[in-house]
């Protein structure tokens, strides 16, 4: 008859939980950071064509910041699938992605 390591289980589950709060608090700070600077960007292209330092073709320019964003919101779903799929890692992961 097999027997159980609790002791074992709890290490487990507390370092799973605990790098996912770290890597989901961590992602969404990164995200934050990242919309903040794609904002500024955007924000100082419009400044310098009011100005009339430059000349801005509005259509592709928020289609390009459009796909930037997606890939930035889809880095969570991928950072999911190559990070190991534990149960408290999961649980772990979206309390610090909420946290963040």
């Amino acid at each position: 008859m097999a027997t159980l390591d609790m002791n074992g289980m709890l290490g487990d589950v507390g370092i799973g939980g605990i790098a996912g709060f770290v890597t989901g608090f961590a992602l969404k700070k990164l995200m934050k950071l990242a919309m903040a600077l794609i904002g500024a960007y955007i924000l100082s292209l419009f400044w310098l064509q009011q100005k009339g330092v430059i000349t801005i073709n509005t259509d592709k320019l928020f289609n390009l910041a459009g796909s930037m964003t997606a890939q930035i919101t889809t880095l969570g779903e991928k950072v999911l699938g190559i990070l190991p799929g534990t149960g408290a890692f999961v649980a772990g992961f979206y309390l610090g992605f909420h946290k963040g």
